[in-house]
């Protein structure tokens, strides 16, 4: 499992066995970052470093081709969920990522 996950697992039972009486609390603090605002040009470098045509991207983003060329055209930006994952994309390790072609 991922360090996060085995964080989050001691944590809890860290918490179960403070509510029992058994030991003392601990306090963690985890922090997201910000995302960062993607140009057009980052955008569709990120799809092309992942081998993807937009249609195949925008299946896997779970938005319609003609919103994935609006970002890369720079008349739209990603927001919400598929802004952090295209931040995911551009600074993580892609090959972590699967996606299934139908």
């Amino acid at each position: 499992m991922s360090e996060l996950f085995d964080d989050l697992r001691q944590g809890l039972q860290e918490a179960i066995d403070h509510e029992k009486g058994t030991g003392p609390a601990k306090v963690r603090t985890y922090t997201i970052e910000p995302v960062k605002k993607l140009s057009h040009c980052e955008i569709k470098k990120i799809r092309n470093k992942v081998g993807m045509t937009q249609k195949t991207f925008a299946d896997c983003m779970g938005v319609s081709c003609k919103t994935v060329e609006a970002w890369e055209r720079g008349s739209t930006h990603p927001t919400g969920p598929a802004c952090r994952l295209l931040w995911i994309l551009s600074t993580g390790d892609i090959s972590t990522l699967k996606f299934i072609s139908q």
